[in-house]
């Protein structure tokens, strides 16, 4: 649609007349790409407002739609589709007019980036041109205008201390201010939390507890309660880790309640940790502004400057970073400008003591919260926390938010991956970057050049390192396999992992699908390629070895030129040195494993990975049969408190105990690594008071064939129509949504609905959620990442599409845990079908999760299944009721809304019954 003005009108015109329209002349536009991907031309290019909202406000979030443009502009929202064109100038309007104001806040740095920009024929460079003035004096550069961080004493051991009930109480009070609604299941919660935080009585042996808390207890500030009374009290700190980045944003705004957001010193009693991979690297930003980027990522360098000058810490995901800027040009770069590969030289970096990761790492061992995510907390538990790298104290008080996802973390950062890609980062990590730009040349080599030149058996290290690094794969790696010359021990260890993986493959799938196999059986030529892969391995382990011990000898008797930050590069070094180390040795004990009999607690495999026919790693991988066995040694025993909570930890029994409680702890125990402690865990639980019987529907439509896409397709679209949008779609397989989208994308649209979904849309899955809870009207489909963490109050989300039984994946590892189920201690039969049957059990009671997330919600949960068994319906709030229809029956319910009380629905269900529906059979995937 196109306006001339306010005076003019707007008119609708075909694809192919837009895309015309758009190769003659620069348009006005929001999100390029996603226009460009519902046109289908890929070249689209123009004039977008989200590149200019980045220049004029860096770290200011804005949803990217329309209304969320206009929101963030203090404009009127558009009604309707033909509104937009206008609203698109009115907002380029006012983002000009604000760089001329003299309280633009962001003007700091602002001239000289346009500068930049307008060298590399940026769009809008000469159209802000005009509007940004000459500063008086030359603006600095922004290495020199970011602030240093500042060593600290290490904070001392906490005290020992003990949070009373009745105080607990009073602080969750004050934090939920004195208006607030009074809920005994919260209190009974807060109260049950603040035991954790007794001093332990004996070594190895935490205060544990598991707590379920049901949607709208208020479970954040029912923990945050004992905890800041407790780090007040002990000064000390408490970890609480969570799955999602949307918990950790919404524990940030929460916290605000008990702690300020700085002290008197300056300091910060909250910060986030996340991965090293998630923060802006300066040497890399400053590598691109010199350039390092060409093209549009050289426009994105100069933006993300403009970000840096103002972030908060500089967490590029899922921090203030709006996740859309990234795909405006290309997400690779975006990745690029942190430190994803390893290469950080830590004190040796010029860019080091105004670093985002130090500041971070260093804030957080002088905090009283720190929110993390559960990997980290895992390997900074691992790595020794206070003595590792990071500077951090080691988590000892730590509460494991979403709690039920604490099985999967502990299950990839206990794993051992022997890749291509793994490979080739360790070898970037000894030898630097094969591709050396300007003075980016950071191996160990240019790290400990001093040291070399002063400690010859550690010079010879690092010379006997780089040497045997040369044996592991480099970039083309993947190609010479594909042309059967492999360059190597380890390229040719994966070309025998490629061949005994496609040859023994019985998937019968070439939709270009991950292709696995056990490793069992091995033939003796693979048997011997691995173990000269295995020798080449430990060529490069040992000089590591080595170097490490000759580093902590200069430590202990250090030369008269070593100053502090020379101590603090050799420390990183050190650290780094004996985290490869450990990954070096479990790469061999893999390896070594092949030639032997096979290891019990572990489970082994070869994989292909592939997306979309396309063939992107090679490697063997290991996995702990039961991944809480490290968890627990590593994470659990060395704490003094531990909490795991969730909605959604412990099943729906079918009868109550003694107590009248009506559910099985058995799994949450399981997954949870308290069975492998001495003493049994604490375990409380708190009802959701959401009214669900009267709230919300669940609709098992049988008339919906499985595997016939078009009546899938067909469904969804009917569903979103007869809700009028506000539906989130649900797929357990990614080329299903992708087909389903394509089929009813432009119809919904043509009737103001608009669809977004994972995988198609190009958007960070994080946005999309907030342009569907920006718009009642919008729907969204996706995959595991949204059903899980997604918080949609209100009207935005009205109905949950699942498109069939969440089955689990039938791959090695599962069905190696399936059978240790099966032979476990209880002799149970049928005991790997009550494994999956948890897992689906979990998975529909997550999804069903998202739909009721405040009192005033109401909606219905539809599975498009014929036959949903009723061993399943246990997963949903004991009360809701469970309908079997057809799909118009389905539809013309969800058209009406949740009008009917449940005494009604219930009424229903029997009269569905008497009319010949029939409960479903049992199946299986």
């Amino acid at each position: 649609m196109r306006t001339g003005g306010e005076g003019s009108t707007t008119r609708g015109v075909s694809k192919g007349d837009a895309v015309t329209a758009a190769a003659d002349t620069p348009m006005l536009m929001l999100n390029a790409p996603l226009v460009a991907t519902r046109l289908g031309y890929p070249d689209l290019s123009g004039l977008d407002l989200l590149e200019l909202f980045a220049f004029v406000h860096p770290a200011q979030f804005c949803v990217p739609t329309p209304k969320g443009l206009a929101s963030a502009l203090d404009l009127a929202e558009p009604v309707g589709d033909d509104a937009v064109p206008l609203l698109l100038q009115q907002a380029a309007g006012v983002l000009l007019a604000r760089c001329q104001r003299d309280d633009w806040a962001e003007r700091e740095g602002g001239w000289s980036a346009l500068q930049s920009l307008i060298r590399m024929r940026w769009p809008w460079g000469q159209v802000l041109a005009p509007h940004i003035r000459r500063p008086d004096k030359a603006e600095r550069w922004l290495f020199a205008t970011l602030p240093e961080w500042e060593e600290a004493p290490e904070r001392p051991q906490p005290a020992q201390v003990a949070i009373g009930q009745a105080e607990t109480e009073a602080e969750l009070a004050r934090l939920t201010g004195s208006g607030a609604e009074k809920r005994e299941g919260q209190r009974h919660y807060a109260r049950e939390t603040s035991r954790i935080f007794a001093p332990r009585a004996k070594r190895g042996e935490p205060h544990m507890m598991l707590a379920q808390a049901g949607t709208g207890i208020g479970k954040t500030l029912g923990y945050l309660a004992p905890a800041s009374l407790w780090s007040k009290a002990a000064q000390g700190t408490v970890w609480v880790s969570t799955f999602t980045k949307n918990l950790q944003r919404q524990l940030r705004s929460e916290s605000a309640r008990a702690w300020p957001d700085t002290r008197p010193d300056g300091s910060r009693p909250v910060v986030v940790r996340k991965g090293r991979e998630n923060y802006l690297c300066l040497l890399n930003l400053e590598d691109a502004l010199q350039g390092g980027f060409g093209g549009r990522a050289a426009i994105l360098a100069v933006l993300v400057a403009r970000w840096a000058a103002f972030t908060r810490d500089g967490d590029m995901i899922g921090g203030d970073m709006p996740g859309w800027l990234g795909t405006l040009f290309r997400h690779r770069a975006i990745k690029s400008l942190t430190d994803q590969r390893g290469e950080c030289v830590y004190a040796g970096c010029p860019h080091y003591k105004k670093c985002f990761i130090e500041r971070a790492a260093r804030a957080s061992a002088q905090a009283d919260l720190v929110i993390a995510n559960h990997a980290l907390v895992m390997v900074n538990a691992a790595r020794g926390g206070a003595a590792g790298r990071d500077h951090a104290q080691r988590p000892t008080r730590i509460i494991f938010d979403e709690g039920h996802h604490v099985f999967e973390a502990a299950d990839s950062t206990f794993a051992a991956e022997l890749t291509g890609r793994e490979a080739i980062e360790l070898k970037r990590w000894v030898t630097g970057p094969e591709r050396k730009k300007g003075n980016r040349r950071r191996g160990l080599a240019a790290r400990l050049a001093d040291v070399a030149s002063y400690d010859d058996a550690g010079g010879q290290a690092v010379e006997d390192a780089v040497t045997a690094a040369e044996l592991l794969p480099s970039e083309g790696w993947l190609g010479r396999i594909n042309d059967g010359e492999p360059y190597g021990p380890i390229e040719s260890l994966f070309a025998a992992v490629r061949a005994l993986t496609y040859a023994r493959d019985e998937s019968g799938t070439d939709a270009g699908y991950g292709i696995e196999t056990e490793i069992a059986q091995l033939p003796g030529d693979f048997v011997e390629v691995a173990q000269q892969a295995e020798i080449a391995l430990a060529a490069l382990r040992t000089p590591l070895v080595k170097l490490g011990g000759r580093l902590e000898a200069i430590m202990e008797d250090a030369p008269d030129w070593l100053d502090a930050q020379g101590r603090a590069r050799i420390e990183g070094a050190r650290q780094s040195l004996a985290w490869r180390v450990d990954l070096l040795a479990a790469w061999e004990a893999l390896l070594s494993r092949l030639s032997g009999p096979a290891d019990p607690e572990f489970v082994d495999w070869l994989a292909v990975d592939r997306s979309d026919a396309r063939e992107y790693d090679i490697g063997l991988h290991r996995r702990w049969l039961d991944p809480m066995k490290p968890f627990a040694r590593t994470v659990l025993e060395p704490a003094h408190g531990v909490m795991l909570t969730s909605a959604t930890l412990a099943e729906r029994a079918e009868t109550a105990d003694d107590h009248g409680n009506a559910q099985d702890w058995t799994s949450a125990i399981s997954r949870s690594g308290a069975a492998h402690l001495p003493t049994p865990p604490l375990i409380m639980s708190a009802q959701s008071p959401f009214d669900y019987a009267a709230r919300a529907e669940v609709l098992i439509v049988t008339d919906i064939k499985r595997g016939d896409l078009p009546a899938l397709a067909g469904a969804y679209a009917r569903i979103i129509e007869a809700a009028e949008g506000g539906v989130l779609g649900l797929f357990t397989a990614i080329r299903r949504l992708r087909v389903v989208h394509g089929r009813i994308a432009d119809r919904l649209a043509r009737s103001g609905l608009p669809l977004y979904a994972q995988h198609v849309d190009p958007i960070d899955t994080g946005t999309l959620v907030d342009i569907f809870r920006d718009d009642p009207k919008a729907s969204l489909l996706g995959t595991d990442a949204l059903r899980d963490g997604v918080d949609v109050p209100g009207e935005s989300l009205r109905c949950v599409v699942m498109e069939q039984v969440p089955w689990p994946r039938p791959t090695i590892l599962h069905r190696a845990r399936r059978l240790a189920v099966d032979a476990d201690a209880t002799g149970r039969p049928g005991g790997g079908k009550a494994h999956d049957d948890r897992i689906i059990r979990a998975r529909l009671a997550q999804a069903f999760g998202r739909l009721i997330r405040s009192r005033d919600d109401a909606g219905h949960f539809v599975v498009l299944s014929s036959a949903f068994p009723s061993r399943f319906l246990s997963a949903f709030p004991e009360g809701t009721p469970v309908l079997r229809l057809s799909l118009d029956e389905a539809l013309t319910r969800i058209a009406l809304g949740m009008g009917k009380s449940g005494g009604d629905a219930m009424a229903d269900i029997g009269a569905d019954i008497s009319n010949g529906a029939q409960p479903a059979a049992e199946d299986n995937p």
